[in-house]
């Protein structure tokens, strides 16, 4: 793994596990990134200073990871969080989209939730998770948004594995090449 850019001044704590989920697959696991306060705090700050001037109506984070960071930002801006959930997460009255993304290692199915007493019609909305690969999670995420009529003001990660993407508008906090 190679470190392209960190805007952490505290410890970088990462770590990688090579043939998991799958054979071939090399997981980069930012738990001990995040276990370490300094470094939780400092990313939470980092994230609060990029978002701090902008027009957002709620957090979008995809399960499980994006919580952690989405939850925690949507605090600090005084605004709710939109969690995405795997499909059968939701009680079935409760879900506005369901749709499907191509993963690395295979296809998952999310679901947006509705949202009480109002559509996602002309919401503005910032997308966060942890880490940005191929950025299938995303832009199925951001697409489906879309087509409910949102508008997606940006999107943010803790990492961004530069080599298995091209997206040069999303903010991130580390940047790394797998080889």
């Amino acid at each position: 793994m190679k470190i392209l850019k960190n805007n952490l001044k505290s410890k970088l704590n990462i770590r990688t596990e090579n043939n998991y989920p799958i054979e071939g697959v090399e997981f980069v696991d930012i738990t001990p990134l995040i276990i370490d306060k300094a470094n939780f705090n400092e990313i939470m700050d980092l994230f609060y200073e990029e978002l701090k001037d902008k027009e957002i109506d709620y957090i979008v984070a995809p399960e499980a990871r994006g919580f952690l960071f989405g939850s925690g930002i949507a605090n600090r801006l005084g605004i709710g969080l939109i969690p995405i959930r795997k499909k059968g997460k939701l009680p079935p009255s409760s879900v506005e989209s369901t749709f499907s993304y191509e993963k690395e290692y295979g296809k998952d199915y999310l679901e947006i939730p509705k949202l009480l007493n109002e559509s996602y019609k002309d919401k503005k909305i910032y997308l966060i998770d942890d880490i940005y690969a191929t950025g299938n999670t995303l832009n199925s995420i951001k697409e489906e948004l879309i087509k409910l009529g949102s508008t997606i003001v940006g999107e943010g990660v803790l990492l961004n594995i530069k080599e298995l993407n091209n997206n040069k508008d999303i903010f991130s906090i580390i940047d790394i090449n797998e080889s």
